[in-house]
Protein backbone atom coordinates (compact mmCIF):
# COMPACT_ATOMS: atom_id res chain seq x y z
CA UNK A 1 0.00 0.00 0.00
CA UNK A 2 1.28 3.30 -1.12
CA UNK A 3 1.14 6.37 1.69
CA UNK A 4 1.26 9.65 0.52
CA UNK A 5 4.45 11.43 2.41
CA UNK A 6 5.12 15.08 2.41
CA UNK A 7 8.55 16.04 2.17
CA UNK A 8 9.98 20.24 3.18
CA UNK A 9 12.80 20.59 1.71
CA UNK A 10 14.23 23.84 3.41
CA UNK A 11 17.64 25.61 2.65
CA UNK A 12 19.29 27.36 5.69
CA UNK A 13 18.12 31.25 5.89
CA UNK A 14 21.49 33.83 5.10
CA UNK A 15 24.67 33.47 6.85
CA UNK A 16 27.25 35.69 7.45
CA UNK A 17 31.07 35.38 6.20
CA UNK A 18 33.43 35.67 9.50
CA UNK A 19 36.94 35.72 8.07
CA UNK A 20 38.73 33.40 10.10
CA UNK A 21 35.71 31.24 11.30
CA UNK A 22 35.23 27.92 10.05
CA UNK A 23 32.63 27.06 7.35
CA UNK A 24 30.14 25.12 9.52
CA UNK A 25 30.52 27.64 12.06
CA UNK A 26 29.11 30.45 10.05
CA UNK A 27 26.04 32.18 12.59
CA UNK A 28 23.15 33.55 10.60
CA UNK A 29 22.66 37.02 10.00
CA UNK A 30 20.81 39.36 11.56
CA UNK A 31 17.83 39.25 8.33
CA UNK A 32 18.92 35.56 8.73
CA UNK A 33 17.18 35.09 12.06
CA UNK A 34 14.31 37.04 10.65
CA UNK A 35 13.87 34.73 7.49
CA UNK A 36 14.15 31.31 9.44
CA UNK A 37 10.84 32.18 11.93
CA UNK A 38 9.44 33.42 8.94
CA UNK A 39 9.86 30.72 7.19
CA UNK A 40 8.51 28.74 10.38
CA UNK A 41 5.08 30.94 10.32
CA UNK A 42 4.90 29.99 6.48
CA UNK A 43 4.87 26.57 7.41
CA UNK A 44 2.55 26.79 10.31
CA UNK A 45 -0.01 29.25 7.53
CA UNK A 46 0.46 25.90 5.17
CA UNK A 47 -0.76 23.34 8.18
CA UNK A 48 2.93 21.57 7.71
CA UNK A 49 4.34 20.32 11.06
CA UNK A 50 7.17 17.59 10.17
CA UNK A 51 7.37 14.46 12.13
CA UNK A 52 11.23 14.54 11.95
CA UNK A 53 13.83 16.75 11.22
CA UNK A 54 16.70 15.80 9.43
CA UNK A 55 19.49 18.97 9.86
CA UNK A 56 22.83 19.35 8.54
CA UNK A 57 25.47 19.85 11.53
CA UNK A 58 26.17 23.00 10.11
CA UNK A 59 25.15 25.67 12.87
CA UNK A 60 23.23 27.82 9.96
CA UNK A 61 21.33 24.91 9.61
CA UNK A 62 20.95 23.71 13.39
CA UNK A 63 19.58 27.69 13.48
CA UNK A 64 17.53 27.81 10.82
CA UNK A 65 15.80 24.67 12.13
CA UNK A 66 15.28 26.14 15.64
CA UNK A 67 14.07 29.04 14.71
CA UNK A 68 11.62 27.96 11.73
CA UNK A 69 10.42 25.10 14.42
CA UNK A 70 9.69 27.50 17.12
CA UNK A 71 6.43 28.93 15.71
CA UNK A 72 4.99 25.63 15.04
CA UNK A 73 2.97 23.62 17.49
CA UNK A 74 4.90 20.11 18.97
CA UNK A 75 8.56 19.76 18.52
CA UNK A 76 9.90 17.07 16.01
CA UNK A 77 12.86 15.37 16.82
CA UNK A 78 15.87 16.82 14.86
CA UNK A 79 18.09 14.35 13.87
CA UNK A 80 21.80 16.07 12.91
CA UNK A 81 22.91 14.40 9.88
CA UNK A 82 26.57 14.86 9.36
CA UNK A 83 26.40 13.82 5.26
CA UNK A 84 23.79 16.77 4.62
CA UNK A 85 26.54 18.97 4.65
CA UNK A 86 28.17 19.90 1.05
CA UNK A 87 25.90 16.25 -0.16
CA UNK A 88 24.53 16.58 -3.46
CA UNK A 89 20.99 15.50 -4.60
CA UNK A 90 21.37 11.93 -4.65
CA UNK A 91 23.16 11.51 -1.18
CA UNK A 92 19.96 13.42 0.15
CA UNK A 93 17.62 11.42 -2.04
CA UNK A 94 20.00 8.21 0.04
CA UNK A 95 19.62 10.06 3.20
CA UNK A 96 15.80 10.64 2.77
CA UNK A 97 15.19 6.67 1.57
CA UNK A 98 16.21 5.56 4.99
CA UNK A 99 13.32 7.40 6.40
CA UNK A 100 10.99 5.42 8.60
CA UNK A 101 7.59 4.72 7.31
CA UNK A 102 5.69 6.13 10.13
CA UNK A 103 6.84 9.28 9.32
CA UNK A 104 4.50 11.47 7.46
CA UNK A 105 6.08 14.61 7.25
CA UNK A 106 9.36 15.26 6.92
CA UNK A 107 11.70 18.01 7.13
CA UNK A 108 15.25 18.70 5.45
CA UNK A 109 17.36 21.77 6.51
CA UNK A 110 20.43 21.73 4.25
CA UNK A 111 22.52 23.60 1.53
CA UNK A 112 22.58 24.22 -1.47
CA UNK A 113 23.47 23.49 -4.34
CA UNK A 114 22.27 19.67 -2.93
CA UNK A 115 18.68 21.27 -1.88
CA UNK A 116 18.21 22.82 -5.19
CA UNK A 117 19.41 19.98 -7.55
CA UNK A 118 16.81 17.67 -5.05
CA UNK A 119 13.88 19.55 -5.85
CA UNK A 120 14.70 19.64 -9.21
CA UNK A 121 15.38 16.31 -9.74
CA UNK A 122 12.23 14.77 -7.71
CA UNK A 123 9.85 16.85 -9.63
CA UNK A 124 11.64 17.12 -12.86
CA UNK A 125 11.78 20.48 -13.43
CA UNK A 126 14.65 23.33 -13.44
CA UNK A 127 13.52 26.42 -11.55
CA UNK A 128 15.32 29.37 -12.90
CA UNK A 129 14.60 31.43 -9.82
CA UNK A 130 17.31 29.57 -7.77
CA UNK A 131 16.34 28.07 -4.44
CA UNK A 132 17.54 31.73 -2.25
CA UNK A 133 18.67 31.15 1.89
CA UNK A 134 15.70 30.70 3.74
CA UNK A 135 13.64 29.37 0.99
CA UNK A 136 11.36 25.76 1.11
CA UNK A 137 9.56 23.49 -1.52
CA UNK A 138 7.35 21.33 -0.15
CA UNK A 139 6.20 18.18 -1.85
CA UNK A 140 4.16 14.83 -2.57
CA UNK A 141 5.51 11.74 -3.04
CA UNK A 142 4.76 8.41 -3.10
CA UNK A 143 6.95 7.16 0.09
CA UNK A 144 10.83 7.14 0.87
CA UNK A 145 11.92 4.05 0.40
CA UNK A 146 11.87 4.12 -3.33
CA UNK A 147 11.73 7.78 -4.32
CA UNK A 148 13.42 8.88 -6.97
CA UNK A 149 13.85 11.44 -10.34
CA UNK A 150 10.03 12.58 -10.89
CA UNK A 151 8.38 10.82 -7.93
CA UNK A 152 7.92 14.14 -6.12
CA UNK A 153 4.64 16.99 -6.91
CA UNK A 154 5.44 20.32 -6.06
CA UNK A 155 2.65 21.64 -3.70
CA UNK A 156 4.14 24.79 -3.20
CA UNK A 157 6.88 27.19 -1.93
CA UNK A 158 8.07 29.69 -0.16
CA UNK A 159 10.86 32.48 -0.33
CA UNK A 160 11.87 35.89 2.12
CA UNK A 161 10.70 38.27 0.07
CA UNK A 162 8.01 36.50 -1.82
CA UNK A 163 3.93 36.45 -1.02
Amino acid sequence: MVHVKTLIVLRHAKAAEVPGLADRERPLTGRGERDAGRAGEALRGFGLVPDLVLCSPAARTRRTAELALAVLAGQPPVWTEGEIYQAYADELLDLIGRTGDEVGTLLLVGHNPGVQELVGNLTMTRDGDGFPPGAFAVLRTPGWAALGPGEGRLVTRWAPGRP
